[in-house]
């Protein structure tokens, strides 16, 4: 499968379903959690995304239907001091997972990054996303560390 790659623009009614719709079926996959967006998030997603000023997403389309969204927020590096692209939620349909649609949205979001001056891609991945891991070590990505001493993701909620 040859997808067609876009940039999404969810202030458009169809792309802004697009948008919730892979990632709400992102969220109900055991590897994103598996209980799927809350009903506040799928409301408010589209709009929230769009007034961001450092987001892009891009969607995978086969046949006229969205089979993959990448989901990016830019960042900065300051020990680069240039900017970063952060691959925040990367989803492939079950139906058209193992056909080279995730590496088509990594090699598309790796080319957004480049036109935008980004010094580099980052993604997180959970230690048992094994299909998600291959794909990504295969694409070039590795454990990132610092002086050799790898970074753990940590969060608080408010």
């Amino acid at each position: 499968m040859t997808p067609t790659l876009r940039l999404l623009d969810p202030s458009d009614a169809r792309d802004a379903a697009i948008l919730v719709a892979l990632t709400d079926g992102y969220a109900r996959d055991p590897m994103g959690g598996g209980s799927g967006l809350s009903d506040t998030a799928r409301q408010r997603l589209a709009e929230a995304f769009a007034a961001h000023p450092a987001t892009f997403a891009l969607a995978a389309e086969a046949e006229g239907e969205a089979v993959g969204l990448a989901l990016c927020v830019l960042g900065f590096s300051s020990f680069y001091a240039a900017p970063t692209v952060n691959l925040h939620d990367i989803s492939v349909v079950p139906a058209a997972r193992g056909l080279g649609v995730g590496r088509a949205l990594l090699a598309a979001v790796e080319a957004e990054a480049v036109k935008r001056g980004a010094c580099k891609v980052t993604l997180e991945v959970r230690p048992d996303n094994a299909v998600g891991r291959g794909l990504y070590e295969s694409a070039g990505f590795e454990l990132s560390a610092l002086g050799g001493q790898a970074y753990l993701m940590m969060e608080k909620p408010l």
